[in-house]
């Protein structure tokens, strides 16, 4: 059967008797705190128009599974004293090859594996996963780190996270694809989330392909992410484009607002109490120093306009839920007026209205 999958496809053999048919591309791993490059992953390229994974199919038809990944691996440690500074590079090694005498060569030809990431692919069944932590602790004794790649598809499992404890955890596509639309990817996702962190790892969504999904992501809080959105691979070890680093800062800087009352606020007409006509509603009338004293607000059923008075006001930092409980616990004439929201100094900043308040806390 493997043969007729791979029939019709290049013979990667060639490659061996010439390595440089074999090249290298780096895709930037990218630290969404701090909307920069956190590390990058080596990626094999081979000639003609075949993907990777269609040569490392036909490398294991031809029995030179190990061969070929060997290869890639040899490659890829040599381009580490090229990492730019505070950064690491994943380099990807199936773990039922880990073992063999080719990839145990290559990884020897460099003996200090620090700022190096192993990353075990995830697409074939460990049948031995004691012999597998015994490789995994050598690598960890040189240095080396431990990615899960591809964590939630294939023969992904609890039980290798557990067994393993890798210290990067990779988010399968087939979990980030789409998330900001489908609840249950996110929920699937902070499973993961909440395990990694469990075990002390970090955790990586790969595959970000739309601002959506990196919002979603941020929100989250997940720490590194990867995909074309943020960088595509690339020859070398190129930095963040300026438009991604901007990107990056605007979505991790809306996460870090989300729980609170300033992602809300709505602009508000300002209007001295002194003056005859407050203006069109809603509106704050302000005192001689700036200050709320009241509300003009209008019925929403018959249009009427009326005079309220403040009877809350917030910060722009204050939690939703703590918020929406307070203005529940207004007397009930009140209860639905809209919320002040004011500065340090008590100059009003807008108005919130109490049903946003209410469905930012259940979308919590």
């Amino acid at each position: 059967m493997t043969g007729m999958l791979t029939r019709g496809v290049p013979d990667c053999r060639p490659l061996l008797a010439d390595p440089d048919d074999l090249t290298l591309v780096f895709q930037p791993i990218v630290d969404l705190a701090r909307a920069r490059v956190a590390g990058y992953e080596a990626l094999a390229r081979f000639p003609g128009t075949a993907g990777p994974e269609v040569w490392f199919a036909a490398a294991a038809d031809a029995g030179i599974a190990a061969e070929l990944e060997a290869l890639a691996i040899t490659k890829a440690l040599a381009a580490v004293p090229d990492l730019p500074a505070d950064t690491f590079l994943t380099v990807n090694v199936g773990p039922h090859l880990l073992g063999t005498r080719p990839v145990q060569q290559a990884l020897a030809t460099r003996p200090d594996l620090r700022r190096v990431v192993v990353e075990l692919t995830e697409h074939a069944p460990v049948r031995d996963l004691a012999a597998l932590r015994v490789q995994v602790a050598a690598l960890r004794s040189r240095g080396a780190l431990v990615a899960l790649d591809d964590t939630g598809s294939g023969w992904s499992g609890l039980q290798q996270l557990a067994a393993l404890r890798p210290q990067l955890v990779k988010l399968d596509r087939s979990l980030v694809a789409d998330a900001d639309t489908d609840p249950v990817r996110m929920a699937l996702a902070e499973m993961v989330g909440e395990f990694a962190g469990r075990i002390d790892a970090w955790l990586l969504a790969e595959g970000i392909e739309t601002r959506g999904e990196l919002a979603a992501f941020c929100r989250l809080g997940v720490p590194l992410a990867q995909g074309w959105l943020l960088g595509r691979p690339a020859p070398g070890f190129a930095p963040l484009a300026p438009e991604v680093v901007e990107l990056v800062r605007t979505q991790t800087a809306r996460a870090r607002t989300a729980d609170t009352v300033v992602s809300l606020l709505r602009p508000v007409r300002q209007v001295d109490v002194t003056e005859p006509l407050p203006g069109v509603p809603p509106a704050v009338l302000v005192g001689p120093h700036g200050e709320p004293l009241a509300l003009r607000l209008a019925d929403p059923r018959t249009a009427s306009v009326h005079t309220a008075p403040v009877s809350l006001r917030v910060h722009p930092t204050d939690d939703v839920t703590a918020r929406l409980h307070k203005a529940l616990t207004r007397p009930p004439a009140h209860r639905f007026d809209p919320v002040v929201c004011t500065d340090a100094s008590g100059a009003v900043l807008g108005l919130l209205r109490v049903e946003d308040l209410a469905s930012a806390a259940a979308a919590r």
